[in-house]
């Protein structure tokens, strides 16, 4: 076993607590990752408040980023020395994975929220007793910690040119949003897109938008400083929707309603604007998690006539080998600005990181491991 430093969650809404833990060496189609940075995501807070069910005590952390330490004997992806970002995980094997819908896993949620393999084993102990496990396999890869160790399936090679301690985020938050625009909603050029909420996910669809050549790019969120930034990234139009009526907004700027929207606050008022928002055949795309078991309403017949389309959307209907990459090049050719969204803390600040994240005075945290 490896001696490692993670930050773990032992109780429901708890802070994080950095601790000596010992991490198994990898199976034959494991990578054992150095880590060298995570962002932090809403997910994370999720998982630590127990709104999705998670087993305590867990390692958290989806967005790592790192250099590849060790391989399993069938790796065949990646090698020692390899920049990786990690991403989600899926099996592989059932029916949406084997036609390609990988976000839309039948395991998803025990791969990704079960805190173990998908077999049930942990690979993560306590440093004093090796017989007691640490859940870990947090979106198969659990990268708050120095080391993370992870499935061939879920670890997505990247360029050495590009800075390594940024990227993490593509695995999951930036890619999300940019993924739902270019993706999932296939926003086109010539259109009209209304991101809903100007957090991390709603400033990489404004981005993706601006990217893909949509024309008509509005904002919504109540932080000025946001929407500020979301004209700098490409939104040519921005609403405070506490000042006024977002939905009438929406359709004055654009004449009858946005071709496409995306929500991503996870509060359901706010996705009934985003629905109302649509202009005749629009579609929304659903992002935002709120607690298990949330349910929304919406005017049936609104959407009906209107032959309005209402979209869920996991992980931007990415296929990550393909994406995360192309992000990475959008991103150095200077058409995909996400470094704009992001601040960077150590490994002893992860709780103020946390904290910063939740208030929106940091829209991307990424915590530095190394």
């Amino acid at each position: 076993m490896k001696r490692i430093r993670a930050a773990v969650i032992h109780q429901k809404g708890d802070p994080f607590q950095i601790e000596d833990l010992m991490l198994e060496e990898p199976r034959a189609d494991e990578v054992l990752v150095r880590v060298v940075a995570t962002g932090m995501c809403h997910t994370d807070m999720v998982a630590r408040d127990q709104l999705y069910d998670v087993p305590l005590p867990v390692v958290l952390g989806h967005e790592g980023s790192g250099v590849v330490e060790q391989v399993g004997e069938r790796v065949k992806k990646v090698a020692v020395g390899d920049h990786v970002v990690l991403t989600y995980m899926w099996c592989g094997h059932c029916r949406p994975c084997l036609r390609g819908d990988l976000t839309y896993c039948e395991n998803f949620y025990a791969l990704n929220f079960g805190g173990a393999r998908e077999d049930g084993s942990t690979s993560t102990y306590r440093a004093n007793d090796a017989r007691e496990p640490i859940h870990d396999h947090f979106f198969g890869q659990s990268s708050f910690g120095t080391f993370a160790l992870v499935h061939e399936r879920n670890v997505i090679k990247v360029p050495k040119t590009a800075p390594l301690e940024l990227l993490g985020p593509l695995g999951c938050g930036i890619q999300t949003g940019a993924g739902a625009v270019i993706n999932a909603l296939k926003v086109s050029p010539g259109s009209s897109f209304a991101a809903f909420g100007g957090g991390a996910v709603g400033l990489s669809a404004v981005m993706a938008a601006y990217a893909v050549g949509a024309t008509t790019i509005i904002s919504v969120d109540v932080v000025p400083s946001r929407l500020a930034l979301a004209t700098e990234l490409g939104a040519t139009h921005t609403i405070n929707s506490h000042e006024v009526d977002p939905v009438e907004a929406v359709h004055k700027i654009t004449g009858g309603g946005a071709d496409f929207t995306l929500e991503s606050s996870g509060r359901p008022a706010v996705l009934r604007q985003a629905i109302d928002a649509l202009a005749i055949r629009g579609t929304c795309g659903i992002v935002g998690a709120p607690a298990l078991g949330t349910e929304a309403s919406f005017d049936v017949n609104g959407v009906m006539t209107a032959g309005k389309r209402v979209i869920g959307i996991i992980e931007g209907d990415s296929k990550p080998d393909l994406f995360i990459p192309a992000l990475v090049e959008l991103y150095q050719q200077g058409k995909f600005p996400f470094d704009k969204l992001v601040k960077f803390y150590s490994f002893d600040q992860i709780n103020q990181a946390a904290e910063d994240s939740e208030k929106g005075v940091t829209i991307k945290p990424i915590v530095r491991l190394q």
